[in-house]
């Protein structure tokens, strides 16, 4: 994969990351909840979970391109369509409203990570998003196990280090969200707008 392309996948990541959805949305109430440290095993589960829907979807992808590479021309203005789709909602959305108090009561490290998992792996608009999204960075023309691996482990150290900041500031960003909630989205979602109408112009 090209730096450059490396580099604006890199920064899509960060944007899909700090947007709302499950995961992030778990990763702050557990955060509340039972602290950092516990929530890490909540991270731990979800990181792999995306690893196993962007498997799903790159690899689905790849087999569609073996049949024909307009496939890919058609995925792209597809996905970016279903991007901005996907920005508006985000844009329209309600801002978080939650009144989260620390519980006294211990949950199992293995609790919390498959929670994190089933979270990613389960919400088919993640395997939407991501069927939509990828085929925005992938070279028809590399290895597709390469391009996994790159897109693959940059998303879930992404993931890990954006979750484990909102777990750790969870008791003051609850708050926060609340006055600037729609805001907030309103930026996710025009970022995701930008992402849809940009990406399948590029060459």
């Amino acid at each position: 994969m090209a730096f450059d392309t490396w580099l604006l996948y890199a920064l899509a990541a960060l944007g899909l990351s700090l947007s709302p959805g499950p995961n992030g949305l778990l990763a702050l109430t557990h955060g509340a909840l039972y602290g950092r440290q516990r929530t890490l095993y909540t991270i731990a589960g979800g990181a792999l979970g995306f690893v196993v829907v962007i498997a799903l979807s790159m690899f689905g992808i790849g087999a569609l391109l073996q049949t024909s590479l307009v496939w890919l021309t058609v995925m792209k203005w597809v996905g970016g369509l279903y991007l901005v789709y996907l920005g508006i909602q985000v844009w329209r959305a309600p801002p978080i409203g939650m009144d989260i108090r620390p519980s006294q009561q211990r949950r199992s490290g293995l609790s919390m990570f498959r929670q994190g998992l089933l979270s990613a792996v389960t919400n088919p608009k993640g395997l939407l998003f991501f069927a939509a999204f990828l085929p925005q960075f992938i070279d028809p023309h590399r290895s597709l196990w390469g391009q996994f691996a790159i897109m693959a482990g940059t998303f879930a150290v992404i993931e890990v280090i954006t979750e484990t900041l909102i777990a750790s500031t969870a008791s003051r960003l609850t708050p926060w969200l609340r006055r600037v909630g729609r805001h907030f989205n309103q930026a996710c979602g025009g970022v995701f707008m930008a992402i849809g109408a940009a990406l399948p112009l590029r060459g």
